[in-house]
């Protein structure tokens, strides 16, 4: 009876569900409360489900379950709460993921810091992607493996037991107390992890973060595939044929797009990219420079994912170190390399730097030629040998039409590496799947991340690449129209609050190719104390985008992105895409990205009002 309920439900529910489940990248801030991320919506379903109210207005206004679908979404959470409900556990408990196998990478993280042993038990096969060799040699994780023909097989074990299956059915759950967590794999749509016992549910915290950092929720074309055949009526397949076909298109594009000779790697995200590279570099440290201490260069106030994860891979490593790199805010991103290379090049460290250009959220961007210059210079360790050259890692997902690494380009001579989020100008906040390219000097590179990228089985969807392929073609023509829009809101704001200080790229610039459709604005404040000046600042921010999205409901949002194919974005990045930076790097202040296709007329007029009321 319960399990009928449940499923009728859940019919109900996807016949009636809002379009924004399945085509929305971001979700709403205003209606989001980061601390009960899940929870909440959860909840709120839950009351709907006990009411069996499956009305499409009731499901639009439950809260914000993420605020970016890379992290989880509504049908992720409903995927979730079904599996628990059917199997008398807490929905907290399950987790689903894009990947098959960072499930297993994510306990053994967990494990490595805590000193814990791991015995990985299966049925079946393991996944393909599972590399044990490499996650023993060079992710340093420890485990035990055992082939089990069912779960009555498995042994007890004083540490921590995984018991891993792949089939098509992800509602079946079959756990034993002598499993900890057990993970069933379906082979086109992801897997589930369910978290098992009472004693193992302080490492949910801490597996949700490998979701939110190192790859991404099941997506929600799959979560819906696999809620529709919740009835096991029919199976889930992939056209292999037109995925190849789409990849092709997608490889052809990124190479017009970048200028780069080399092949590019398609991922999940562009966290799955960044871990990706993490990963394959350090790999290729372990075997170039066996034993010597590897740096990784970071802003501090860059994009809070890309700052987290780089100390999260750290601390996995006695050898491996984060340090900071300012950039912003009257820093010269050019000198602060220097230092730091200058400084490195004394102990023979390994330099990994990571920089956006433009940099989040204060738009800046670095004289090219001296950047060229101290990329490129030989320095020499302290013994008088020659330093290791660095690997700069160039986030360019502000600006992915302008050419660094081609042949005859800025960084064509330095082992350099860019890359870009997918959900912002790629697919047009279709999907969040990312891509990397590097230069001819980063071809081992590329095959090392290219290897990371499999193993954590973080490649692109067949729909995500799908996805790309459709929009790339029309992106630096979408970059040029954005840029016109926001040019254009830009100079009116300087006319009409000419007290605000606005972040955004100079007509140098953009005559150079760097046309962002984002900029952030620091309005202007009011009171006797630098306590009473930002508290007023805050304020004002969240008035002015409050006014926004009330006057402005169906173009203009309060969420994390830009690079959308319409509307306007709104967000404070100290309060989302800084979530995880330090205080006292966090900016509060507005940033705002336009898109091609908006009624800027009326974002002007309502801007215009905001300003009279001030």
């Amino acid at each position: 009876m319960k399990e009928n309920s449940v499923l009728n439900y859940i019919g109900e529910v996807l016949k009636n569900m809002p379009d924004d489940w399945l085509n929305l990248t971001t979700h709403r801030l205003d209606i989001y409360d980061e601390q009960l991320a899940k929870v909440q919506f959860l909840e709120h379903f839950e009351h709907l489900f006990n009411d069996l109210n499956s009305e499409t207005s009731a499901l639009n206004a439950l809260p914000t379950a993420f605020d970016y679908i890379r992290l989880g979404h509504p049908l992720s959470c409903v995927l979730e709460w079904v599996i628990a409900r059917l199997n008398s556990l807490d929905p907290n408990n399950i987790i689903s993921f894009s990947s098959k196998t960072i499930p297993v990478l994510g306990i053994l993280r967990a494990n490595l810091l805590e000193g814990k042993d791991t015995l990985i038990t299966y049925s079946g096969e393991l996944p393909d992607a599972l590399d044990l060799h490499i996650l023993r040699n060079v992710y340093g994780y420890t485990f035990d493996l055992k082939y089990v023909n069912n779960v009555s097989e498995i042994p007890v074990f004083h540490g921590s037991t995984i018991f891993i299956t792949q089939q098509e059915d992800l509602y079946t759950l079959d756990l034993t107390p002598s499993i900890d967590f057990f993970i069933t794999i379906h082979p086109h749509t992801g897997s589930v992890l369910s978290v098992n016992g009472a004693h193992n549910e302080r490492y949910i915290s801490d597996i949700q973060h490998v979701r939110r950092r190192e790859s991404i929720a099941m997506t929600p074309a799959n979560c819906l595939a696999t809620l529709r055949n919740l009835n096991k009526t029919s199976s889930i397949e992939m056209d292999r044929n037109a995925f190849e076909t789409h990849k092709a298109q997608v490889l052809e594009s990124i190479k017009s797009i970048t200028g780069t000779p080399t092949k590019a790697v398609i991922g999940s995200s562009g966290l799955s990219i960044q871990y990706a590279i993490m990963m394959g570099l350090i790999h290729d440290a372990s075997e170039q420079h066996p034993g010597k201490n590897i740096k990784i260069i970071v802003p501090p106030n860059c994009y809070g994912g890309t700052n987290d994860q780089a100390r999260r891979v750290a601390a996995c490593f006695d050898h491996v170190e984060v340090l900071d790199l300012h950039v912003d805010g009257g820093q010269n991103m050019v000198q602060s390399i220097d230092s730091i290379l200058t400084s490195l090049a004394a102990t023979d460290d390994v330099p990994y730097i990571i920089a956006e250009i433009p940099t989040n959220p204060r738009v800046e961007v670095p004289n090219l030629m001296d950047l060229k210059a101290v990329l490129s210079k030989e320095r020499n360790t302290a013994n008088g040998g020659v330093a290791i050259d660095p690997v700069f890692i160039l986030d360019q997902t502000f600006c992915p039409n302008v050419h660094f690494l081609g042949e005859g380009e800025i960084l064509s001579k330095i082992r350099a590496i860019s890359y870009a989020s997918g959900s912002k100008f790629p697919s047009g906040g279709k999907c969040t799947a990312g891509y990397c390219v590097g230069n001819k000097n980063t071809d081992a590179l590329m095959e090392k991340i290219e290897l990371h990228l499999k193993l954590s089985d973080n490649e692109a969807t067949s729909l995500q690449t799908q996805i790309l392929a459709q929009q790339l073609p029309s992106m630096n023509q979408r970059i040029k129209d954005a840029y016109i829009n926001t040019r254009d809101f830009v100079n009116f704001i300087q006319e009409t609050l000419p007290e605000a200080k606005i972040n955004f790229v100079s007509q140098e610039l953009a005559e150079h190719g760097f046309t962002p459709s984002v900029f952030s604005l620091d309005l202007p404040t009011q009171g006797d104390t630098d306590q009473e000046k930002e508290s007023y600042k805050r304020d004002l921010n969240h008035k002015l985008i409050n006014l926004m999205i009330t006057e402005i409901p169906s173009e203009s949002k309060y969420c994390v992105s830009y690079g959308q194919l319409n509307g306007c974005y709104w967000t404070i990045p100290a309060t989302s895409t800084q979530g995880t930076t330090k205080e006292g790097d966090k900016d509060y202040i507005a940033r705002v990205a336009l898109s091609p296709n908006m009624n800027l007329d009326l974002h002007k007029e309502v801007f215009k009002r905001f300003v009279e009321g001030i």
